[in-house]
């Protein structure tokens, strides 16, 4: 089968196009005929070493989804031919076949490419707005990077919990899908003091090395900033805690103790089933471009997920 390879940490560069011999599944396992992989931010992260020390050679990647091909010993609560995708590989997502222990059934009316956007974009900004943020119905939610996968889903949930939803983009485009998906106001990141005037509740952060510091001047009293991205470090004043008693609270979906993840999951497949939650496909790449994707999915601007197809 074809598969990115990863033989040392670096740039996009180090992902390789190569022919492997097709994994099988182990006890508990499935293997799974990929149809559409997703792509994240952390993987680039992983594949730049950011992520301390891991064996090699490997195949990147955690969201796969497709269909079941074979079952390895005892596995009763799947068959063969059932669409799934993956909350983690053993064997790594960017292939044409991949084996997981972590499979999840996919609602008929999602799309095998939507599928693939689910795991990571929604798991963590539920967990980050539920789990970490403790988002309560009338709170005023911000958003960062609204029309990104994770601000995607996380615009797309708040506004199903009742809250009030700002998002912010540095695009026309990305604004106008902000608004498609749910967000009541969205801003211009890109413009200087675009938070001047508002009060938040509950902020998500993406790039907190960017903007930390003036997320705590838009909080309000008691306010909360979830810590989901940041790539850097930075100096602000810890004072701006102290006068509205606000909570910088850091997040990894890696931290997720697994009976909170199946409970996210479960929650997911509803949101999924009903509509309300509704992954969008921003870019379609082949499998075989993926060091392209790792440099597109960095990049500002961003309007939806971007996936590759083996």
């Amino acid at each position: 089968m074809k598969a990115i390879r990863v033989y040392e940490f670096g740039p996009a560069s180090v992902l390789k196009y190569e022919e492997i011999p097709d994994p099988n599944p182990g006890a508990g396992e499935v293997l799974i005929a990929v149809k559409a992989v997703g792509v994240n931010p952390v993987d680039t992260y992983i594949r730049a070493g950011g992520y301390g020390p891991r064996e090699f050679p490997y195949t990147p990647g955690m969201d796969a989804a497709g269909v079941i091909e074979s079952l390895g010993e005892g596995v009763t609560d799947f068959a063969v031919g059932d669409r799934v995708y993956t909350s983690a590989t053993r064997t790594g997502a960017y292939a044409e076949k991949t084996v997981s222990s972590f499979v999840n059934r996919i609602p008929n009316n999602l799309s095998l490419l939507q599928a693939a956007g689910v795991n990571v974009p929604y798991a963590t900004a539920y967990r980050a707005l539920v789990g970490r943020g403790g988002a309560r119905a009338g709170e005023r939610l911000l958003v960062h990077g609204a029309s990104g996968g994770v601000g995607i889903a996380a615009v797309q949930l708040g506004r199903a919990l009742g809250l009030h939803v700002t998002g912010t983009a540095s695009t026309e485009e990305g604004r106008d899908l902000a608004i498609r998906e749910g967000a009541h106001v969205v801003l211009d990141h890109a413009k200087e003091n675009y938070l001047d005037g508002h009060g938040f509740d509950l902020i998500l952060e993406m790039l907190a090395n960017v903007n930390l510091e003036r997320d705590l001047n838009a909080l309000k009293m008691y306010g909360r900033v979830v810590v989901i991205g940041n790539r850097g470090s930075l100096e602000f004043n810890p004072r701006l805690t102290m006068a509205k008693e606000a909570d910088i609270r850091g997040m990894s979906l890696f931290n997720c103790p697994p009976a909170e993840l199946i409970g996210i999951h479960q929650a997911l497949y509803a949101g999924l089933e009903n509509g309300t939650l509704r992954p969008v496909i921003g870019k379609e790449m082949p499998l075989s471009e993926a060091a392209a994707a790792h440099d597109a999915v960095l990049a500002p601007g961003s309007h939806g997920k971007i996936v590759l197809i083996p």
